[in-house]
């Protein structure tokens, strides 16, 4: 069956159809580098995870650009507050720079050890001023800007199909406006929208550039038109992003991307839920949230909280719990003891296993059926619980004698390029460290599985070629008293002192 996805642009399923066939133009919405990335934040990047390896599972060609926010992004949507960035930097005793460069740092961090794929394209803001002042020229020359107290507008009126995304008429806008018009008095209307900002707004900003309305600095929503434009053209395939975008960013993205252009900007659009907390949107503001480095220092590993999103679909709202947690660890362990029994019962040739989707279904053998219900799951709008059902369905059609060992490891090989679990090669690392631990009884359970998580991250971390994280985890465990050794058939590890595993 085609590929079909829920359009946030018509509220409904819609057989996807790519502008240029084989190929996909995929632009997600990226963080405020301003603090550290919360639980719920990473949801949207799983989520834009698993819809770029299926869109290359399903055999597209795929760019996918995100961009990074290092200016601009007040503290409300609507043009409220002030810039989350300075308001970091100065809280943090940072320059505006610097704090953007910590925290872009520590979201890649995290984003590496959930093995989310890094965008083909990383675009920061503040590099690309000059091209959204170009873009905003381009919006006053089709009469949609005015200015008024210092600042330039986008005005909403001028866009007639303005609201469409969120399924708001312009009318209706218009007459609600009178409640909220003293937000903010220079606005003709309360839903008009900064295209850049003068001294007008904030005295002494840290960041400005010469423009023609003044020295400023651009309103949040322009950078993403711009940037996305630049990488991906003026209209492209798919723009992602939480559901919390659809009311305000993603609804002027439009208005000022098509005021621009005079022609349609996005085919798809497509939008996370939310992870909730005690019934409650997750969120900065209260300052006190959860990260994916306390989840791992609660014992929990970055697999684990992978495994729980998978398990909820993206357009569903996902209630986060210990309990959960719990849940997912323990069956995530048990998916990985039996998939450890499955690789201790033959050698398994990986490479032979192809990874593509067609080279999949070729080579998985009797495993197909599995692969084809699979791939029909991720058919019907990136159904993961599902997909993940049909994993697991293999594992056990494997251990039950059903089909072949091999065939039943070729189907997770192929399967868990799109899930991004890295099932067999932790799996493999969980039957070195039982028989390590079998000959060093000193080590405890939980001592064993963190040591083996470690061991794994290493692994994956050369595969990537990110030899500093590889020689960190090294380092971490040499002063641990963990020596580390690499063999043709994987690494071992051993206390120092001991003989060999």
């Amino acid at each position: 069956m085609p590929l079909q996805l829920f359009n946030t642009m018509g509220r409904k399923l819609e057989t996807f159809t790519p502008i240029t066939p084989g190929k996909v133009s995929f632009y997600g919405c990226g963080p405020t580098v301003y603090n550290y990335a919360h639980i719920g934040n990473l949801r949207a990047y799983v989520f834009q995870d698993i819809l770029a390896r299926t869109l290359r599972f399903l055999g597209y060609k795929v760019t996918h650009v995100m961009n990074i926010t290092d200016v601009g992004h007040l503290t409300g949507d609507d043009d409220g507050g002030e810039d989350k960035m300075v308001k970091s930097a100065r809280e943090k005793g940072r320059s505006v720079l610097e704090t953007a460069d910590f925290y872009m740092q520590a979201f890649f961090r995290d984003t590496d050890q959930l093995n989310i794929l890094r965008p083909d394209i990383v675009c920061r803001a503040t590099e690309h001023i000059p091209d959204m002042i170009a873009l905003i020229r381009r919006i006053e020359a089709n009469g949609h800007t005015y200015q008024a107290g210092g600042n330039l507008y986008y005005d909403v009126t001028s866009f007639p199909s303005y609201g469409e995304l969120a399924g708001l008429r312009l009318s209706d806008l218009k007459a609600g406006a009178s409640d909220r018009i003293d937000v903010d008095p220079n606005k003709r209307n309360p839903f008009d929208f900064v295209l850049w900002f003068t001294k007008s707004k904030f005295e002494n900003q840290a960041l400005v550039w010469d423009s023609p309305w003044g020295k400023g600095y651009p309103g949040w929503h322009i950078e993403c038109s711009a940037m996305s434009m630049k990488y991906l053209g003026e209209h492209f395939d798919i723009h992602t992003g939480g559901i919390d975008h659809i009311p305000v960013h993603h609804t002027n993205e439009i208005a000022q991307s098509e005021g621009a252009t005079g022609k349609k900007w996005v085919n798809y659009w497509l939008h996370n839920e939310f992870l909730v907390l005690n019934k409650e949107k997750m969120s900065k503001s209260s300052g006190d949230f959860l990260t994916l480095g306390k989840l791992l220092e609660k014992g929990y590993e970055s697999g684990d909280y992978r495994f729980f999103l998978l398990g909820g679909h993206y357009r569903s709202q996902l209630a986060f719990s210990w309990e959960s947690m719990d849940s997912a660890r323990s069956a995530r362990k048990s998916l990985l003891q039996r998939i450890g029994r499955l690789l201790a019962a033959t050698r398994f040739p990986a490479e032979e296993c192809g990874n593509e989707a067609a080279a999949g279904l070729e080579n998985a053998g009797q495993a197909a059926p599995r692969m084809e219900r699979f791939r029909a799951a991720l058919e019907k709008d990136l159904n993961t619980p599902l997909a993940l059902s049909e994993l697991q369905g293999a594992v056990k059609d494997g251990l039950n004698g059903r089909i072949p060992v091999l065939d039943a490891l070729c189907a997770v090989h192929i399967m868990d390029r799109v899930l991004g679990l890295r099932l067999i090669p932790e799996a493999a690392v969980q039957n070195r460290t039982e028989t390590a631990a079998a000959k060093n009884p000193a080590f405890s359970p939980e001592e064993n599985a963190r040591i083996a998580a470690l061991v794994a991250e290493r692994t994956q971390a050369k595969k990537e070629k990110n030899w500093d994280r590889a020689d960190e985890i090294r380092r971490q465990l040499a002063a641990e008293g963990i020596v580390l050794e690499d063999r043709p058939s994987g690494t071992v590890w051993k206390p120092a002192g001991k003989g060999g595993l």
